[in-house]
């Protein structure tokens, strides 16, 4: 029993604490390409978040746009070249950059039938403006005042009224199904900027309304091109830096920001139809 016992061999406390040692190293090796590869999947699916949030705001402004001027045959509607006018971007002043951004109202012919399947003609009027983001930034930490500054941007609102004889209806009496009173449909927008094409592509500037002097160029316009610049929603990189986006076809309205913040710009171009119908 006795040599049985001086037989049996064990292991030592150097070969544990050696164990030990690795298995820390490996887990450590393990934990750091583990944080690599979540880190860029975050970043990966933020950016793609942020493109996304622009892309759907473009789409459903291009939407809106196509369907500029369109009336049915048949609407007896009496058009007020005023108020009915298809198209009508408004800009800031130029000492507003930064401060406000591009609007505008769509207007386009719909209807429905009633309940004797009689078709009722109607008109809408679609309306994208831009109002101060009421967001937090809470990344930048709390102010001298002990409260958070809110984000740097705008959120962008939609509003859909309908004509009813002298005027455009307060959505919330109205009593149609198709209107509602402004609804955020975008948040973290640094600018948004519309600019009408004529049929020969050149730019009208300044963009035509019923009241300016391109007045007479109100159904010239042939496209619209969009550019809507959108911001993360945190702190996407490392360090701070100073990151510049330019504005379209406007130099003043280029930004500058010296943050950790990726910004992403979407220009597209929507054509405006139903304009040569009128």
């Amino acid at each position: 029993m006795q040599k049985k016992l001086q037989n049996n061999s064990g292991v030592t406390l150097i070969e544990i604490l050696i164990g030990i040692v690795i298995s820390v190293l490996m887990m450590g090796a393990m934990y750091t390409a583990y944080n690599a590869v979540n880190n860029s999947y975050s970043k990966v699916t933020d950016r793609a978040k942020i493109s996304s949030q622009g892309r759907d705001l473009v789409s459903m402004i291009v939407r809106d746009i196509r369907n500029a001027g369109f009336r049915y045959f048949g609407d007896n509607i009496q058009t007020n070249a005023i108020e009915h006018a298809p198209i009508v971007i408004t800009k800031p002043d130029k000492s507003k950059f930064g401060k406000e951004c591009d609007s505008i109202d769509i207007v386009y012919g719909g209807g429905y039938y009633d309940s004797k399947q009689n078709f009722i003609y109607k008109k809408y009027k679609v309306s994208y403006h831009c109002e101060r983001s009421k967001i937090e930034d809470r990344a930048k930490g709390k102010n001298k005042s002990g409260g958070y500054d809110t984000v740097d941007g705008f959120a962008i609102f939609k509003t859909v009224k309908v004509w009813k004889g002298s005027g455009w209806d307060n959505p919330n009496t109205d009593g149609d199904d198709f209107t509602f009173e402004k609804q955020k449909v975008a948040d973290y927008i640094e600018d948004m900027v519309f600019n009408p094409i004529d049929d020969k592509g050149i730019l009208i500037d300044p963009a035509p309304s019923p009241s300016n002097t391109n007045k007479n160029k109100l159904y010239k316009i042939k496209t619209v091109d969009i550019a809507i610049s959108i911001r993360s929603t945190k702190p996407f990189f490392r360090t701070i830096a100073k990151r510049a986006k330019e504005a379209m076809s406007n130099s003043k309205r280029t930004r500058e920001d010296e943050d950790r913040y990726f910004r992403d710009t979407i220009i597209v171009t929507a054509y405006a139809r139903n304009l040569g119908l009128q």
